[in-house]
């Protein structure tokens, strides 16, 4: 697995306001945390689904992410998933929130994980098999599944780092408020914001101008009406299981 650290002090710039957290996610994610009362938050960004009644310790390497989390929460502490600066089972729980496949190097951050956590760990993923099946990669975008492939660990790998897991869906609901990438799955339009894709690491990694040949093509499918015809009955879908997944080692 190649390096997939991306540059979020470059590319996070505005994160905040299109990544908000979005209340039924949340309830999944702090339901698999148990009753844990301190919680480290690996790969925290700007501090989205970590629970306002439990003490949190969040790690987030990139200073553009630090300074956009709001007032309330926790500072992060400036330190990488593959080397914690936590003594071992320091905490209850611990959390990993569409984060790892951005990890230099995942499975040493997993273990790292449940080396610091005596209790459950979560960890929010994609399964990649029902992701390629998502519109805009398979119609528009076939070169994000190519690399996703070469970033994201398997479940297995996963569970494997952590010491055993088990899986649970999470299904996107259609007016979701995170702005992650199969997010607006009902909301086609909302890919054509230049602001919303710049929320979205995947854009970033794509080769010089297919993000913008993407874009291009939608834009035309959107007028012409094909989209539409394609898709459209995904306009009155109220939420949509495109492979998100929690996957919830229990430890000790």
């Amino acid at each position: 697995m190649r390096d997939a650290s991306i540059d979020y002090d470059t590319f996070g710039i505005g994160y905040a306001h299109h990544r908000r957290p979005d209340p039924r996610i949340a309830a999944a994610i702090h339901a698999a945390l148990g009753d844990a009362g301190t919680v480290v938050n690996v790969g925290a960004g700007t501090g989205s689904y970590e629970p306002l009644d439990r003490h949190i310790i969040a790690i987030e390497p990139s200073a553009t992410m630090r300074t956009q989390r709001p007032p309330g929460l926790a500072p992060a502490i400036d330190a990488r998933a593959e080397s914690l600066p936590l003594d071992d089972d320091a905490v209850d729980a611990g959390m990993a929130i569409l984060t790892v496949h951005h990890w230099s190097d995942p499975e040493a951050g997993l273990v790292e994980l449940r080396r610091v956590v005596r209790g459950p760990v979560v960890v929010l993923s994609f399964d990649l098999e029902l992701l390629a099946e998502f519109w805009l990669i398979s119609d528009y975008l076939p070169e994000a599944f190519a690399d996703d492939r070469e970033r994201f660990p398997t479940f297995d790998h996963i569970a494997a780092a952590l010491g055993g897991g088990r899986i649970e869906p999470v299904t996107v609901p259609a007016d979701c408020t995170d702005g992650f990438f199969e997010a607006y799955y009902s909301r086609p339009e909302k890919y054509l914001d230049p602001a919303v894709r710049a929320a979205q690491s995947v854009w970033p990694r794509l080769p010089p101008g297919v993000q913008e040949r993407c874009v291009a093509a939608l834009a035309a499918d959107l007028e012409s009406g094909a989209w539409d015809a394609k898709h459209g009955w995904l306009r009155d879908r109220p939420a949509y299981d495109g492979g998100l997944r929690l996957i919830v080692s229990d430890g000790g």
